[in-house]
């Protein structure tokens, strides 16, 4: 009976270690296992030291996706084109002052009545014409020397192809023939980039990139086409909407009367030509910067989140697709549209009854301002639809900078001009 009793009582004290259904072994060890138990603890304890690595790298602090890529700046674009524009029109005002006093001291060399008051800009306009004719009359006289022993079918070919293109030279007002030689240097430049060794160079230099951080390809690619299309396209243009815009500077000078005389309008019109072209790459580029750029970062962004999300299998396949789709990318710009552009909107507004003719289907006249609005109408969708066929963003640069002109450039160009009169008066 005392056996059973202490056996009894040795059971009561392993019970709670023979049923771990009730509690766990764990619970046992400080009591009737004290080296498990101090071992178990002291692995715990180092278990919850952080390794050098761990300590490393939760001392540098991780940036996020976008902070990786420089922002792209505007500054340096922004300087070039009021620099540019500065400059430009700086030269086409001394220029354009160099020629009316030359050509109004040769019309009062050949005639006196000019003594007595000083020539008009129509007057010296004609003399201009007059001295292009002889000018081209000596090169025809020289060509039939140099022909003179050629056979006489082809010399007389030769001569009749001169004669017309010459012809036609003479009789295109001046802003036309300004326009031409500009489509001249635009199809030399095109010439150039069939040359495949110079591929890299032309890329480089004469398309703008917002991404490169160049400020001087804003100029050089406005001579800048890779497609003959697009040259031809913009040559049409030109010559068209160049032409009525040099005209519109023409009659605009005409209004001061004997005191500001211009005896040509080229000049005005190519730092119009330069400053539209440098403010509408300017509009390009900022938007590619503070518009496109952005967008970029966060779609690559979105589509590195999901995935590497482990959460992106609970998303709808159609979601993740249009999420982790390759985003567009920033693509360079080349071309003269948006300095064509800004003639264009100057002509339909300066001549708001003019007709326009379609070179394509229906091939019907309407009314320029229509056919304007309908471009802009054009880019504006392009915009929002993200059309990349062609650089919206600088076709409305042009437009905008068109109305602008409209607005305020005659009176600008009056002012710089009666600078530069000033200056010049002294010494004259």
């Amino acid at each position: 009976m005392f056996r059973t009793t202490n056996i009894l009582k040795t059971s009561l004290y392993l019970q709670p270690c023979i049923h771990p259904s009730s509690r766990s072994f764990v619970h046992c060890l400080p009591r009737h296992f004290p080296r498990i138990a101090r071992f178990t603890s002291e692995k715990s304890f180092q278990s919850t030291l952080p390794t050098f690595r761990d300590q490393v790298a939760r001392s540098i602090e991780v940036g996020s996706f976008s902070s990786r890529f420089p922002r792209p700046t505007i500054r340096n674009q922004i300087l070039f084109f009021v620099g540019g524009s500065l400059l430009a029109y700086s030269i086409a005002a001394n220029q354009t002052e160099i020629d009316t006093e030359y050509w109004s001291k040769q019309l009062v060399s050949v005639s006196h009545r000019w003594t007595l008051r000083p020539p008009t800009t129509e007057e010296m306009r004609k003399a201009q014409y007059l001295e292009l004719g002889k000018y081209l009359q000596a090169q025809v006289n020289q060509l039939k020397d140099t022909l003179a022993e050629w056979p006489l079918a082809l010399r007389n070919l030769i001569l009749s192809v001169y004669v017309q293109a010459a012809q036609s030279y003479l009789d295109a007002p001046e802003g036309r023939r300004l326009c031409w030689l500009i489509c001249g240097v635009n199809t030399a430049i095109y010439l150039v980039w069939k040359i495949p060794r110079l591929a890299p160079f032309m890329t480089r230099s004469f398309t703008h990139h917002p991404l490169s951080g160049r400020s001087y390809t804003l100029l050089m690619s406005m001579f800048s086409h890779k497609s003959f299309i697009h040259l031809l396209a913009n040559s049409m243009a030109l010559a068209s909407f160049g032409s009525a815009a040099t005209h519109y500077f023409t009659l605009e000078q005409l209004k001061h009367g004997e005191h500001q005389q211009e005896a040509t309008a080229k000049w005005h019109f190519l730092a119009f030509f330069i400053s539209a072209g440098l403010f509408s790459g300017l509009v390009s580029h900022v938007a590619a910067c503070k518009v496109l750029f952005p967008r970029l970062v966060n779609q690559y962004t979105a589509s590195a989140v999901i995935k590497n999300s482990p959460a992106a299998a609970a998303i709808s396949s159609t979601v993740v697709k249009t999420a982790t789709t390759a985003p567009r990318e920033i693509l360079p710009s080349l071309g003269a549209s948006g300095a064509i552009y800004a003639a264009v909107t100057v002509s339909a507004l300066a001549f708001p009854d003019a007709q326009i003719g379609l070179i394509f289907p229906p091939f019907v006249s309407i009314p320029i301002q229509a056919g304007v609005g309908g471009l802009v109408m054009i880019d504006m969708i392009g915009i929002v639809r993200g059309w990349r066929m062609f650089d919206h963003y600088a076709h409305l640069g042009g437009a905008a900078f068109g109305v602008i002109y409209y607005m305020y450039g005659p009176q600008c160009w009056a002012f710089m001009r009666g600078e530069y009169q000033q200056l010049r008066s002294p010494t004259s």
